[in-house]
Protein backbone atom coordinates (compact mmCIF):
# COMPACT_ATOMS: atom_id res chain seq x y z
CA UNK A 1 0.00 0.00 0.00
CA UNK A 2 3.00 2.33 0.28
CA UNK A 3 3.67 2.55 -3.46
CA UNK A 4 0.17 3.78 -4.24
CA UNK A 5 0.49 6.58 -1.69
CA UNK A 6 3.31 8.30 -3.57
CA UNK A 7 1.36 9.14 -6.74
CA UNK A 8 -1.29 11.16 -4.97
CA UNK A 9 1.31 13.40 -3.37
CA UNK A 10 2.96 13.87 -6.72
CA UNK A 11 -0.38 14.60 -8.37
CA UNK A 12 -1.32 16.97 -5.60
CA UNK A 13 1.90 18.91 -6.13
CA UNK A 14 1.15 19.05 -9.84
CA UNK A 15 -2.36 20.21 -9.15
CA UNK A 16 -1.07 22.92 -6.83
CA UNK A 17 1.30 24.08 -9.53
CA UNK A 18 -1.57 24.04 -12.01
CA UNK A 19 -3.71 26.02 -9.60
CA UNK A 20 -0.95 28.56 -9.05
CA UNK A 21 -0.36 28.87 -12.78
CA UNK A 22 -4.09 29.37 -13.46
CA UNK A 23 -4.27 31.92 -10.66
CA UNK A 24 -1.29 33.71 -12.16
CA UNK A 25 -2.95 33.51 -15.56
CA UNK A 26 -6.12 34.94 -14.04
CA UNK A 27 -4.13 37.76 -12.51
CA UNK A 28 -2.38 38.49 -15.78
CA UNK A 29 -5.74 38.32 -17.55
CA UNK A 30 -7.17 40.72 -15.01
CA UNK A 31 -4.11 42.97 -15.06
CA UNK A 32 -4.46 44.21 -18.69
CA UNK A 33 -7.87 45.67 -17.90
CA UNK A 34 -6.58 48.39 -15.58
CA UNK A 35 -3.60 48.74 -17.87
CA UNK A 36 -6.03 49.28 -20.72
CA UNK A 37 -7.87 51.81 -18.67
CA UNK A 38 -4.69 53.54 -17.78
CA UNK A 39 -3.56 53.36 -21.38
CA UNK A 40 -6.90 54.77 -22.48
CA UNK A 41 -6.83 57.56 -19.95
CA UNK A 42 -3.43 58.88 -20.97
CA UNK A 43 -4.64 59.61 -24.51
CA UNK A 44 -7.49 61.56 -22.98
CA UNK A 45 -5.07 63.34 -20.74
CA UNK A 46 -2.71 63.71 -23.66
CA UNK A 47 -5.37 64.98 -26.04
CA UNK A 48 -6.01 68.03 -23.87
CA UNK A 49 -2.33 68.62 -23.79
CA UNK A 50 -2.16 68.19 -27.51
CA UNK A 51 -5.27 70.28 -28.05
CA UNK A 52 -3.82 73.20 -26.15
CA UNK A 53 -0.73 72.88 -28.25
CA UNK A 54 -2.65 73.67 -31.44
CA UNK A 55 -4.38 76.49 -29.67
CA UNK A 56 -1.03 77.69 -28.59
CA UNK A 57 0.06 77.40 -32.18
CA UNK A 58 -2.96 79.42 -33.25
CA UNK A 59 -2.18 81.92 -30.56
CA UNK A 60 1.32 81.99 -31.80
CA UNK A 61 0.29 82.52 -35.39
CA UNK A 62 -1.26 85.89 -34.64
CA UNK A 63 1.77 86.70 -32.63
CA UNK A 64 3.77 85.33 -35.48
CA UNK A 65 1.93 87.56 -37.89
CA UNK A 66 2.75 90.61 -35.83
CA UNK A 67 6.23 89.26 -35.64
CA UNK A 68 6.16 89.06 -39.37
CA UNK A 69 4.99 92.63 -39.31
CA UNK A 70 7.67 93.42 -36.83
CA UNK A 71 10.01 91.21 -38.78
CA UNK A 72 9.02 93.44 -41.61
CA UNK A 73 11.03 95.76 -39.50
CA UNK A 74 12.86 95.12 -42.64
CA UNK A 75 10.53 98.09 -42.97
CA UNK A 76 13.69 99.71 -41.87
CA UNK A 77 14.64 98.18 -45.12
CA UNK A 78 11.49 99.68 -46.49
CA UNK A 79 12.16 102.84 -44.57
CA UNK A 80 14.95 103.57 -46.98
CA UNK A 81 12.33 103.14 -49.66
CA UNK A 82 10.04 105.06 -47.35
CA UNK A 83 12.87 107.57 -47.17
CA UNK A 84 10.86 109.59 -49.66
CA UNK A 85 8.52 110.26 -46.74
CA UNK A 86 11.34 111.92 -44.86
CA UNK A 87 12.10 113.68 -48.12
CA UNK A 88 8.61 115.16 -48.20
CA UNK A 89 9.21 116.93 -44.90
CA UNK A 90 12.44 118.19 -46.34
CA UNK A 91 10.49 119.40 -49.36
CA UNK A 92 7.94 121.01 -47.07
CA UNK A 93 10.75 122.67 -45.22
CA UNK A 94 12.48 123.69 -48.44
CA UNK A 95 9.27 124.96 -50.03
CA UNK A 96 8.26 126.43 -46.70
CA UNK A 97 5.17 125.55 -44.74
CA UNK A 98 1.53 126.44 -45.15
CA UNK A 99 0.51 129.96 -45.99
CA UNK A 100 0.29 131.82 -42.65
CA UNK A 101 -3.14 133.24 -43.53
CA UNK A 102 -4.53 129.79 -44.16
CA UNK A 103 -2.88 128.42 -41.03
CA UNK A 104 -4.50 131.21 -39.04
CA UNK A 105 -7.85 130.45 -40.70
CA UNK A 106 -7.62 126.79 -39.70
CA UNK A 107 -6.79 127.77 -36.15
CA UNK A 108 -9.78 130.12 -36.03
CA UNK A 109 -12.03 127.23 -37.11
CA UNK A 110 -10.76 125.19 -34.13
CA UNK A 111 -9.81 122.33 -36.44
CA UNK A 112 -7.38 119.88 -34.77
CA UNK A 113 -4.45 119.56 -37.14
CA UNK A 114 -0.76 118.65 -36.89
CA UNK A 115 1.88 121.35 -36.63
CA UNK A 116 2.48 121.11 -40.35
CA UNK A 117 -0.90 120.56 -42.13
CA UNK A 118 0.97 119.98 -45.38
CA UNK A 119 2.93 117.00 -44.08
CA UNK A 120 2.32 113.63 -45.66
CA UNK A 121 1.10 112.31 -42.28
CA UNK A 122 -1.99 114.52 -42.32
CA UNK A 123 -5.06 112.63 -43.61
CA UNK A 124 -7.36 115.64 -43.28
CA UNK A 125 -5.48 118.02 -45.54
CA UNK A 126 -3.51 118.16 -48.77
CA UNK A 127 -1.41 120.99 -50.16
CA UNK A 128 0.13 122.09 -53.42
CA UNK A 129 3.87 122.61 -53.99
CA UNK A 130 3.82 126.36 -54.44
CA UNK A 131 6.60 128.63 -53.20
CA UNK A 132 7.35 130.43 -51.00
CA UNK A 133 4.18 129.22 -49.22
CA UNK A 134 2.10 126.17 -49.88
CA UNK A 135 -1.70 126.31 -50.11
CA UNK A 136 -4.47 123.95 -49.10
CA UNK A 137 -6.13 122.00 -51.90
CA UNK A 138 -8.15 119.51 -49.82
CA UNK A 139 -9.78 119.66 -46.39
CA UNK A 140 -11.72 116.91 -44.63
CA UNK A 141 -13.61 117.54 -41.39
CA UNK A 142 -14.84 114.40 -39.60
CA UNK A 143 -16.55 113.65 -36.27
CA UNK A 144 -16.71 117.23 -35.09
CA UNK A 145 -19.30 119.01 -32.95
CA UNK A 146 -20.73 122.55 -33.03
CA UNK A 147 -18.88 123.26 -29.80
CA UNK A 148 -15.53 122.42 -31.39
CA UNK A 149 -15.83 123.74 -34.95
CA UNK A 150 -17.49 126.99 -35.97
CA UNK A 151 -17.51 128.02 -39.63
CA UNK A 152 -16.87 131.69 -40.35
CA UNK A 153 -17.04 133.62 -43.62
CA UNK A 154 -13.67 135.29 -43.01
CA UNK A 155 -11.85 132.02 -42.35
CA UNK A 156 -13.39 130.32 -45.39
CA UNK A 157 -12.44 133.29 -47.56
CA UNK A 158 -8.79 132.59 -46.73
CA UNK A 159 -9.25 129.00 -47.91
CA UNK A 160 -10.25 129.92 -51.45
CA UNK A 161 -7.59 127.59 -52.89
CA UNK A 162 -9.51 124.49 -51.78
CA UNK A 163 -10.57 122.15 -54.56
CA UNK A 164 -12.05 119.43 -52.32
CA UNK A 165 -14.07 120.00 -49.15
CA UNK A 166 -15.66 117.15 -47.16
CA UNK A 167 -17.82 117.03 -44.04
CA UNK A 168 -18.44 113.69 -42.28
CA UNK A 169 -20.51 113.58 -39.09
CA UNK A 170 -20.12 117.30 -38.50
CA UNK A 171 -23.55 118.73 -37.60
CA UNK A 172 -22.35 122.33 -37.60
CA UNK A 173 -24.49 125.18 -38.90
CA UNK A 174 -23.96 125.87 -42.63
CA UNK A 175 -23.01 129.35 -43.86
CA UNK A 176 -22.77 130.90 -47.28
CA UNK A 177 -19.44 130.14 -48.93
CA UNK A 178 -17.36 133.04 -50.28
CA UNK A 179 -17.57 133.39 -54.06
CA UNK A 180 -13.87 132.56 -54.56
CA UNK A 181 -14.18 129.33 -52.56
CA UNK A 182 -17.42 128.31 -54.31
CA UNK A 183 -15.74 128.82 -57.70
CA UNK A 184 -12.60 126.91 -56.69
CA UNK A 185 -14.30 123.76 -55.39
CA UNK A 186 -14.37 120.72 -57.67
CA UNK A 187 -15.55 118.16 -55.09
CA UNK A 188 -17.98 118.66 -52.21
CA UNK A 189 -19.16 115.93 -49.81
CA UNK A 190 -21.57 116.34 -46.94
CA UNK A 191 -22.57 113.20 -45.03
CA UNK A 192 -24.66 113.62 -41.88
CA UNK A 193 -23.36 117.16 -41.52
CA UNK A 194 -24.36 120.85 -41.79
CA UNK A 195 -27.85 120.07 -40.40
CA UNK A 196 -29.86 121.29 -43.41
CA UNK A 197 -29.11 122.47 -46.96
CA UNK A 198 -31.07 124.09 -49.77
CA UNK A 199 -30.99 123.59 -53.50
CA UNK A 200 -30.03 127.25 -54.01
CA UNK A 201 -27.12 126.88 -51.56
CA UNK A 202 -25.79 123.87 -53.50
CA UNK A 203 -26.36 125.50 -56.89
CA UNK A 204 -23.75 128.16 -56.07
CA UNK A 205 -21.00 125.51 -56.30
CA UNK A 206 -21.03 125.90 -60.08
CA UNK A 207 -17.72 124.22 -60.96
CA UNK A 208 -18.23 120.96 -59.12
CA UNK A 209 -17.51 117.66 -60.83
CA UNK A 210 -18.40 115.54 -57.77
CA UNK A 211 -21.33 116.33 -55.46
CA UNK A 212 -22.27 114.01 -52.57
CA UNK A 213 -25.00 114.83 -50.04
CA UNK A 214 -26.28 111.99 -47.84
CA UNK A 215 -28.36 111.86 -44.66
CA UNK A 216 -28.86 115.62 -44.78
CA UNK A 217 -32.28 117.20 -45.45
CA UNK A 218 -32.24 119.21 -48.67
CA UNK A 219 -34.99 121.73 -49.23
CA UNK A 220 -35.42 122.14 -52.96
CA UNK A 221 -38.37 122.66 -55.25
CA UNK A 222 -36.71 120.23 -57.65
CA UNK A 223 -33.36 118.72 -58.41
CA UNK A 224 -33.02 120.72 -61.59
CA UNK A 225 -32.41 123.80 -59.43
CA UNK A 226 -29.07 122.21 -58.62
CA UNK A 227 -28.33 120.54 -61.96
CA UNK A 228 -29.19 123.64 -63.99
CA UNK A 229 -26.25 125.61 -62.58
CA UNK A 230 -23.66 122.83 -62.15
CA UNK A 231 -22.85 121.84 -65.71
CA UNK A 232 -19.64 119.82 -65.26
CA UNK A 233 -20.98 117.16 -62.88
CA UNK A 234 -19.73 113.63 -63.33
CA UNK A 235 -20.92 112.18 -60.03
CA UNK A 236 -24.24 113.32 -58.51
CA UNK A 237 -25.41 111.83 -55.18
CA UNK A 238 -28.28 113.20 -53.12
CA UNK A 239 -29.51 110.26 -51.05
CA UNK A 240 -31.69 110.03 -47.95
CA UNK A 241 -32.27 113.76 -48.13
CA UNK A 242 -36.11 113.87 -48.16
CA UNK A 243 -36.07 115.39 -51.64
CA UNK A 244 -39.50 115.56 -53.29
CA UNK A 245 -40.63 116.11 -56.86
CA UNK A 246 -39.67 114.29 -60.05
CA UNK A 247 -36.49 112.99 -61.61
CA UNK A 248 -35.05 115.69 -63.86
CA UNK A 249 -35.48 115.18 -67.60
CA UNK A 250 -32.36 117.09 -68.56
CA UNK A 251 -28.95 115.73 -67.65
CA UNK A 252 -25.42 116.58 -68.65
CA UNK A 253 -24.11 113.94 -71.01
CA UNK A 254 -20.76 113.50 -69.26
CA UNK A 255 -22.29 112.30 -65.96
CA UNK A 256 -21.24 108.78 -64.90
CA UNK A 257 -22.81 108.31 -61.45
CA UNK A 258 -26.37 109.09 -60.28
CA UNK A 259 -27.60 108.19 -56.79
CA UNK A 260 -31.00 109.55 -55.75
CA UNK A 261 -31.92 106.70 -53.41
CA UNK A 262 -33.91 107.07 -50.20
CA UNK A 263 -35.91 110.15 -51.18
CA UNK A 264 -39.56 110.86 -51.97
CA UNK A 265 -39.30 111.18 -55.72
CA UNK A 266 -42.40 110.24 -57.70
CA UNK A 267 -43.47 109.83 -61.30
CA UNK A 268 -41.86 107.77 -64.02
CA UNK A 269 -38.24 107.26 -64.96
CA UNK A 270 -37.71 109.70 -67.85
CA UNK A 271 -36.54 108.19 -71.12
CA UNK A 272 -34.04 111.04 -71.44
CA UNK A 273 -31.94 109.34 -68.78
CA UNK A 274 -31.17 106.60 -71.32
CA UNK A 275 -29.20 109.15 -73.41
CA UNK A 276 -26.36 109.07 -70.88
CA UNK A 277 -23.91 106.78 -72.66
CA UNK A 278 -21.22 107.36 -70.00
CA UNK A 279 -23.49 106.44 -67.08
CA UNK A 280 -21.98 103.59 -65.04
CA UNK A 281 -24.18 103.62 -61.92
CA UNK A 282 -27.89 104.45 -61.59
CA UNK A 283 -29.45 104.13 -58.13
CA UNK A 284 -33.09 105.22 -57.84
CA UNK A 285 -34.09 102.77 -55.09
CA UNK A 286 -36.38 103.52 -52.13
CA UNK A 287 -38.51 106.20 -53.74
CA UNK A 288 -42.13 106.34 -54.94
CA UNK A 289 -41.51 105.87 -58.65
CA UNK A 290 -44.25 104.42 -60.85
CA UNK A 291 -44.65 103.42 -64.49
CA UNK A 292 -42.43 101.05 -66.39
CA UNK A 293 -38.69 100.69 -66.91
CA UNK A 294 -37.87 102.60 -70.11
CA UNK A 295 -37.64 100.23 -73.04
CA UNK A 296 -34.53 102.12 -74.19
CA UNK A 297 -32.65 101.16 -71.00
CA UNK A 298 -30.33 99.07 -73.19
CA UNK A 299 -28.84 102.28 -74.61
CA UNK A 300 -26.91 102.70 -71.35
CA UNK A 301 -24.03 100.64 -72.72
CA UNK A 302 -21.61 101.67 -69.94
CA UNK A 303 -23.96 100.76 -67.09
CA UNK A 304 -22.61 98.45 -64.38
CA UNK A 305 -24.93 99.11 -61.45
CA UNK A 306 -28.73 99.34 -61.82
CA UNK A 307 -30.73 99.71 -58.59
CA UNK A 308 -34.47 100.35 -58.89
CA UNK A 309 -35.64 98.42 -55.81
CA UNK A 310 -38.35 99.47 -53.35
CA UNK A 311 -40.53 101.49 -55.73
CA UNK A 312 -43.87 100.86 -57.44
CA UNK A 313 -42.53 100.13 -60.92
CA UNK A 314 -44.73 97.84 -63.01
CA UNK A 315 -44.53 96.10 -66.38
CA UNK A 316 -41.98 93.59 -67.55
CA UNK A 317 -38.19 93.63 -67.69
CA UNK A 318 -37.24 95.20 -71.05
CA UNK A 319 -35.49 92.90 -73.49
CA UNK A 320 -33.15 95.74 -74.42
CA UNK A 321 -31.40 95.26 -71.08
CA UNK A 322 -29.63 92.31 -72.69
CA UNK A 323 -27.61 94.83 -74.74
CA UNK A 324 -25.78 96.06 -71.62
CA UNK A 325 -22.65 93.88 -71.58
CA UNK A 326 -21.00 95.00 -68.34
CA UNK A 327 -23.84 94.77 -65.81
CA UNK A 328 -22.55 93.62 -62.42
CA UNK A 329 -25.32 94.64 -60.02
CA UNK A 330 -29.06 94.47 -60.81
CA UNK A 331 -31.67 95.17 -58.11
CA UNK A 332 -35.33 95.24 -59.19
CA UNK A 333 -36.77 93.96 -55.92
CA UNK A 334 -39.89 95.13 -54.07
CA UNK A 335 -41.75 96.45 -57.10
CA UNK A 336 -44.80 95.38 -59.10
CA UNK A 337 -42.95 93.89 -62.05
CA UNK A 338 -44.77 91.10 -63.87
CA UNK A 339 -44.41 88.85 -66.88
CA UNK A 340 -41.94 86.03 -67.32
CA UNK A 341 -38.30 86.26 -66.35
CA UNK A 342 -35.98 86.92 -69.30
CA UNK A 343 -33.26 84.37 -69.90
CA UNK A 344 -30.68 86.93 -71.05
CA UNK A 345 -29.45 87.35 -67.45
CA UNK A 346 -27.67 84.01 -67.84
CA UNK A 347 -25.63 85.45 -70.70
CA UNK A 348 -24.23 88.34 -68.65
CA UNK A 349 -20.72 87.19 -67.83
CA UNK A 350 -19.96 89.96 -65.31
CA UNK A 351 -23.20 89.69 -63.35
CA UNK A 352 -22.63 89.04 -59.62
CA UNK A 353 -25.72 90.45 -57.89
CA UNK A 354 -29.30 89.75 -59.03
CA UNK A 355 -32.27 90.63 -56.82
CA UNK A 356 -35.73 90.03 -58.29
CA UNK A 357 -37.64 89.17 -55.11
CA UNK A 358 -41.01 90.58 -54.01
CA UNK A 359 -42.53 91.11 -57.45
CA UNK A 360 -45.31 89.46 -59.48
CA UNK A 361 -43.32 87.38 -61.95
CA UNK A 362 -44.94 84.19 -63.21
CA UNK A 363 -44.03 81.10 -65.20
CA UNK A 364 -40.99 78.84 -65.00
CA UNK A 365 -37.73 80.32 -63.76
CA UNK A 366 -35.23 80.08 -66.66
CA UNK A 367 -32.09 79.89 -64.49
CA UNK A 368 -30.17 76.71 -63.79
CA UNK A 369 -28.15 75.78 -60.75
CA UNK A 370 -24.76 76.54 -62.30
CA UNK A 371 -25.83 80.11 -63.08
CA UNK A 372 -27.12 80.66 -59.54
CA UNK A 373 -23.92 79.34 -57.99
CA UNK A 374 -21.91 81.75 -60.10
CA UNK A 375 -23.65 84.72 -58.48
CA UNK A 376 -22.59 86.21 -55.17
CA UNK A 377 -26.18 87.25 -54.34
CA UNK A 378 -29.34 85.80 -55.90
CA UNK A 379 -32.83 86.56 -54.56
CA UNK A 380 -36.05 85.55 -56.24
CA UNK A 381 -38.44 84.73 -53.39
CA UNK A 382 -41.92 86.15 -52.79
CA UNK A 383 -43.04 85.71 -56.39
CA UNK A 384 -46.14 83.61 -55.74
CA UNK A 385 -46.79 82.67 -59.38
CA UNK A 386 -43.19 81.77 -60.18
CA UNK A 387 -41.85 78.21 -59.96
CA UNK A 388 -38.72 76.27 -60.84
CA UNK A 389 -38.14 73.08 -62.80
CA UNK A 390 -37.24 70.48 -60.18
CA UNK A 391 -35.66 68.23 -62.82
CA UNK A 392 -32.83 70.70 -63.43
CA UNK A 393 -32.72 72.33 -59.99
CA UNK A 394 -31.74 70.57 -56.78
CA UNK A 395 -34.17 70.84 -53.89
CA UNK A 396 -31.22 71.72 -51.65
CA UNK A 397 -31.03 75.15 -53.29
CA UNK A 398 -33.39 77.33 -51.28
CA UNK A 399 -35.06 79.78 -53.66
CA UNK A 400 -38.19 80.82 -51.79
CA UNK A 401 -40.44 79.67 -54.63
CA UNK A 402 -42.29 76.41 -55.24
CA UNK A 403 -41.40 73.74 -57.81
CA UNK A 404 -43.49 73.47 -60.95
CA UNK A 405 -46.02 70.79 -61.67
CA UNK A 406 -46.40 69.10 -65.07
CA UNK A 407 -48.42 72.09 -66.32
CA UNK A 408 -45.73 74.63 -65.40
CA UNK A 409 -47.66 75.96 -62.43
CA UNK A 410 -46.31 76.25 -58.88
CA UNK A 411 -47.21 73.42 -56.57
CA UNK A 412 -49.21 74.48 -53.55
CA UNK A 413 -48.38 74.48 -50.76
CA UNK A 414 -44.65 74.90 -51.36
CA UNK A 415 -42.71 71.94 -49.97
CA UNK A 416 -40.95 72.24 -46.67
CA UNK A 417 -38.52 69.43 -47.38
CA UNK A 418 -35.59 71.69 -46.80
CA UNK A 419 -36.66 72.26 -43.22
CA UNK A 420 -37.58 68.61 -42.65
CA UNK A 421 -34.31 67.47 -44.15
CA UNK A 422 -32.55 69.94 -41.97
CA UNK A 423 -34.41 68.55 -38.98
CA UNK A 424 -33.64 65.00 -40.09
CA UNK A 425 -30.02 65.86 -40.57
CA UNK A 426 -29.92 67.53 -37.21
CA UNK A 427 -31.48 64.53 -35.54
CA UNK A 428 -29.11 62.28 -37.42
CA UNK A 429 -26.28 64.41 -36.13
CA UNK A 430 -27.54 63.95 -32.63
CA UNK A 431 -27.88 60.19 -33.26
CA UNK A 432 -24.33 60.10 -34.53
CA UNK A 433 -23.21 61.85 -31.40
CA UNK A 434 -25.04 59.33 -29.26
CA UNK A 435 -23.60 56.43 -31.22
CA UNK A 436 -20.15 57.86 -30.84
CA UNK A 437 -20.74 58.24 -27.12
CA UNK A 438 -22.10 54.73 -26.89
CA UNK A 439 -19.14 53.45 -28.83
CA UNK A 440 -16.89 55.33 -26.48
CA UNK A 441 -18.70 53.81 -23.55
CA UNK A 442 -18.42 50.36 -25.08
CA UNK A 443 -14.74 51.02 -25.46
CA UNK A 444 -14.56 51.74 -21.75
CA UNK A 445 -16.41 48.45 -21.03
CA UNK A 446 -13.59 46.41 -22.55
CA UNK A 447 -11.51 46.74 -19.35
CA UNK A 448 -14.18 45.42 -16.90
CA UNK A 449 -15.01 42.56 -19.30
CA UNK A 450 -11.42 41.35 -19.11
CA UNK A 451 -11.49 41.46 -15.32
CA UNK A 452 -14.67 39.41 -15.22
CA UNK A 453 -13.12 37.00 -17.70
CA UNK A 454 -10.09 36.56 -15.47
CA UNK A 455 -12.21 35.82 -12.41
CA UNK A 456 -14.30 33.37 -14.43
CA UNK A 457 -11.17 31.51 -15.51
CA UNK A 458 -9.93 31.36 -11.94
CA UNK A 459 -13.25 30.07 -10.61
CA UNK A 460 -13.54 27.47 -13.37
CA UNK A 461 -10.02 26.28 -12.67
CA UNK A 462 -10.85 25.91 -8.97
CA UNK A 463 -14.00 23.96 -9.76
CA UNK A 464 -12.04 21.79 -12.13
CA UNK A 465 -9.41 21.18 -9.46
CA UNK A 466 -12.00 20.16 -6.90
CA UNK A 467 -13.68 17.77 -9.31
CA UNK A 468 -10.32 16.32 -10.26
CA UNK A 469 -9.33 15.78 -6.64
CA UNK A 470 -12.62 14.08 -5.92
CA UNK A 471 -12.18 11.76 -8.87
CA UNK A 472 -8.59 11.06 -7.92
CA UNK A 473 -9.46 10.22 -4.36
CA UNK A 474 -12.08 7.75 -5.57
CA UNK A 475 -9.62 6.13 -7.93
CA UNK A 476 -7.03 5.73 -5.17
CA UNK A 477 -9.47 3.97 -2.94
Amino acid sequence: MEPPSSPPTFLLSLLLLLFLSTAAAARTAAAPAPAANSSVSPPHTISPTTSPSPTRKHNLSPTASPTTNTTTTPSPATSPTASPTPSTPTRSSSSSALDPKQLQALQSLNIPLPKDPCSAQSAATACDAAKPFRHLTSLRLANCSPDDVALSFTALKSLSTLQSLSFFNCPVAPIRFPADLAASLRSFSCVHSLRRLTGVWLSRLQNLTDLTVSNVPVNASGLYVILGNIKNLRSFTISRANVTGYIPKHWHLNISHIDLSGNQLKGQIPTSITFLENLESLNLSSNALTGEIPSEIGDLISLKNLSLGSNSISGSVPESMSAIPGLVHVDLSSNQLNGTLPKFFTEMKNLKYLNLEKNSFHGIMPFNESFIKKLVVFKIGDNSNLCYNHTVMSSKVKLGIAPCDKHGLPLSPPPAKGDSSADDSSTSDYNDGDSSDSSGKSGHHHGPNKVVLGFAIALSSIVFLIVFLVLLSRCCK
